[in-house]
């Protein structure tokens, strides 16, 4: 059985709602799966549709995209985060990929929010980082984020960040991105990344993997990746499987493994 630990099914893309996907979910092979939030004002969506099934939980918190929403504050996190369907803090982190490192202070101040409140809350982080590694992790080092630990979702960067995220006891966490043609260095960090480090998500409904590259991403996809990491550690796809599920629920030790 696989677990989804990153995707966004509250979102628009699935107007048909939860059943469905739950189906198709089941039928993969998927048995839970982690619906992440992206800000405040969406929240109450993303915890609806936790509590619609046992086999899903949420997380709480604000992308680093997202300028005009309401900002967090430790003690709002913290407080919402008290939910037993809220097994996270996130997804938070530095995204500097469409606006230069000099204007984002705010991010910044953003993701030590999340650090802290992930601290005080007892809850692990989701980090999200794009073209912001190196400010990434000295933010992480700074607010002592290894007293909460987390997961290094969709990973895309270079082994060495890699490496550094798991000395900070970070799980590192990839996504469809593994499958496409050209991420021949992506494959190879996962190749090193040890298999009881590793998560596998969807980030629906984004990034759908091979062979479904292009079409709308959800839960029951995951398991291409799965399949991906197995061929490339030369393991069997149960094994990986098996070993990803213990991961979550190491991590996310919040989740009911019902």
């Amino acid at each position: 059985m696989l677990v989804d630990s990153h995707c966004h099914i509250d979102f628009p893309e699935f107007p048909e709602g939860i059943e469905p996907l739950l189906s198709r979910m089941a039928e993969a092979g998927v048995g839970h799966a982690l619906c992440v939030c992206v800000s405040l004002e969406l929240f109450p969506r993303v915890l609806a549709a936790a509590q619609r099934d046992a086999r899903l939980y949420a997380s709480v918190g604000v992308h680093p995209d997202h300028a005009d929403c309401r900002e967090p504050d430790v003690d709002t996190l913290v407080a919402l985060a008290r939910h037993p369907k809220v097994v996270a803090i996130g997804e938070t982190g530095l995204d500097y990929y469409r606006m230069p490192r000099e204007d984002l202070d705010w991010q910044r101040d953003r993701f030590r929010v999340h650090i802290r409140a992930a601290r005080a809350a007892g809850r692990p982080l989701i980090v999200h980082t794009r073209s912001a590694a190196a400010d990434t992790l000295a933010i992480l080092r700074e607010e002592g984020a290894a007293e909460a630990g987390g997961v290094m979702h969709c990973f895309t960067e270079s082994g060495e960040v890699a490496r550094q995220a798991l000395d900070l006891g970070f799980y590192i966490s990839f996504s469809g991105i593994l499958t496409f043609r050209n991420a021949a260095e992506l494959r190879e960090v996962a190749r090193q990344v040890p298999l009881d480090r590793l998560l596998v998500e969807t980030d629906a409904p984004y990034l759908a993997p091979v062979p479904h590259r292009g079409k709308r991403n959800e839960p029951a996809y995951v398991r291409h990746v799965a399949e991906l990491i197995a061929d490339i550690k030369g393991l069997a796809p149960e094994a990986v499987a098996e070993a990803t599920t213990a991961n979550f629920f190491r991590l996310f030790s919040q989740a009911r493994r019902d």
